[in-house]
């Protein structure tokens, strides 16, 4: 519950551009990229997250298009900064109550920018979420 309520404010107290959701098949995939020095630090030791104003979080949900039921699915992908810099993400899901978070960490520098490719694969469909975000050291 803690993580649901910290990312619906994140949503109301960062500067979105446009709704970061896409649908990807017969799901509707939300994300947001962020400093991790947004998250407290109870939060972050519950989740294993170490804050560093160099370290950000990638946060995916993925939810039924039909119901908006959170899906399980895993998740793997790669970012890739202006340079050519490929990094690995590993994420790590989180459940709470009903709903399913899928949680990765990016080391960057200040002013970095990355092209983001992140494989959903719920076992019976796979599909890709793409999306660039620039990170500033806090």
């Amino acid at each position: 519950m803690l993580v649901a309520l910290f990312i619906a404010s994140l949503f109301i107290t960062l500067p979105v551009k446009a709704e970061q959701k896409v649908s990807l098949a017969h799901w509707d995939v939300h994300y947001i990229a962020f400093n991790s020095t947004f998250l407290t630090p109870e939060i972050a030791k519950q989740y294993g997250i170490l804050r560093s104003k160099f370290n950000g979080v990638i946060n995916i949900s993925i939810l039924d298009k039909q119901d908006q039921s959170a899906q399980e699915a895993v998740l793997t992908g790669t970012a890739k900064n202006l340079l050519g810099v490929v990094k690995k993400l590993s994420f790590k899901q989180v459940q709470e109550g009903q709903a399913i978070y899928y949680l990765a960490v990016l080391p960057f520098s200040d002013q970095e920018q990355y092209r983001i490719s992140v494989d959903i694969n719920d076992g019976k469909i796979n599909k890709t979420l793409k999306f660039q975000h620039k990170f500033y050291a806090e």
